[in-house]
């Protein structure tokens, strides 16, 4: 089982579990949350895609929205965003190109109309999944 970090910032009321060490993960603030590669992988394509929905980034500017957007709790380290970005091309749910700004090559991203399709779904799939997981963890039978 590979481990997949997730930095979860400034939210008290997430209870941390840390199934392996990082260097420089104890940083003042920022907590591990060790997870399944196979367990985040479900929701990553759905975060991944929600951020491309707006319009082209590259790399470092999706993982950069993905901490916007989550209000600095979702810092996603390259190694889990990059190999991620890859098989949604692969899948064609994305369409990559690269781009030199100031000298520097970068790869940038956008959505296709087959991504925007499988946004929708992964949509439709977190809201049933999350209302389940509401109502077995809401406390009220």
């Amino acid at each position: 089982m590979q481990t997949v970090y997730i930095y979860i910032r400034e939210n008290p009321e997430i209870t941390l579990v840390q199934s392996g060490k990082r260097p420089g993960a104890a940083r003042a603030g920022v907590a591990c949350l060790g997870m399944n590669t196979d367990a985040i992988r479900g929701h990553l394509d759905g975060l991944l895609l929600a951020v491309l929905e707006s319009g082209p980034l590259h790399g470092y500017g999706i993982i950069e929205a993905l901490q916007v957007r989550s209000g600095g709790a979702l810092d996603l380290p390259t190694g889990t965003v990059y190999p991620a970005l890859r098989r949604l091309e692969r899948a064609g749910w994305i369409a990559g190109h690269w781009d030199t700004v100031r000298g520097r090559r970068r790869r940038s991203y956008m959505l296709t109309k087959a991504g925007n399709r499988a946004l929708e779904t992964e949509r439709a799939e977190w809201i049933r999944f999350s209302g389940v997981v509401g109502s077995v963890l809401g406390g009220t039978s």
